[in-house]
């Protein structure tokens, strides 16, 4: 009888035992995951506060004028009226090689714009995609780029690689973009609401290839850079950007 409840007694620590070597184990794990997603919250930076352009400037000026503004969270563009002398595009002061830029947008009716990377800023360039590939941000619906093919819509690689679908909202709506460009894996992607729409090279004789099928095949300048600032595009039509952030990869 003393055999078998020392028997017994051991069973139990052993049970006891294991059951608090399990939950210091899913203990450490939990505290792991928690670890690891504040460590990946934190690779994000803001782009944009929500309350001024702290951190943004014209293109090729040195001062941005009211037709960019910070209001209710967002940037938003609206081109002035009347004649107006030139484009004013705006841009990031810092410049980023390889990231992951996630942002909203919304396009006015028939509105056309764009966001572009690896933008250079120099006075023999006077617009911001003579250097930098550019995202289309588009009204498919309305604008009529849209009609001169596939690779001129929303999401598309602008005239290089069309979105595998038409994954947007309508124009006025929010559409969130996230847009990949990775130069040491020699990949890029842009995801819209959920989909991802396209996947392209950003480098190397692929990357070539289709700039030499596109219009900027006899642009110098053109992609030629891996780093270099991010630009939201003035064509002409009102356009909205918020929640604007980026990681470096």
């Amino acid at each position: 009888m003393k055999k078998i409840l020392i028997i017994g007694c051991s069973i139990l620590a052993f049970t006891a035992c294991k059951n608090e070597n399990k939950e210091a184990e899913e203990t450490k794990v939990a505290e792991n995951t928690e670890i690891k997603e504040e460590n990946q919250e934190s690779e994000w930076q803001e782009l944009f506060n929500g309350e001024d352009l702290q951190g943004w400037k014209a293109f090729n000026k040195d001062s941005i004028s009211n037709q960019w503004k910070a209001e209710n969270g967002t940037i938003s563009f609206t081109p002035s009226e009347g004649e107006r002398s030139g484009s004013e595009n705006l841009i990031t002061e810092d410049e980023f090689e390889s990231f992951e830029l996630s942002l909203e947008w919304k396009i006015s009716e028939a509105g056309n714009s764009g966001i572009m990377w690896a933008v250079q800023e120099e006075e023999k360039y006077d617009e911001p995609y003579l250097t930098g590939p550019e995202i289309q941000v588009l009204d498919n619906e309305r604008h009529p780029d849209a009609k001169n093919g596939l690779n001129r819509t929303a999401g598309a690689l602008y005239d290089m690689v069309a979105p595998s679908e038409d994954a947007t909202k309508p124009a006025g709506e929010w559409n969130k973009e996230v847009i990949h460009i990775d130069y040491s894996k020699n990949k890029g992607w842009v995801e819209l609401n959920g989909t991802k729409v396209v996947e392209f090279p950003v480098q190397g004789d692929e990357w070539k290839e289709m700039v030499s099928k596109s219009k900027f095949s006899e642009w110098e300048g053109f992609g030629a850079t891996k780093k270099g600032h991010i630009a939201l595009q003035d064509h002409g039509d009102p356009v909205w950007f918020r929640n604007i952030k980026i990681k470096e990869l």
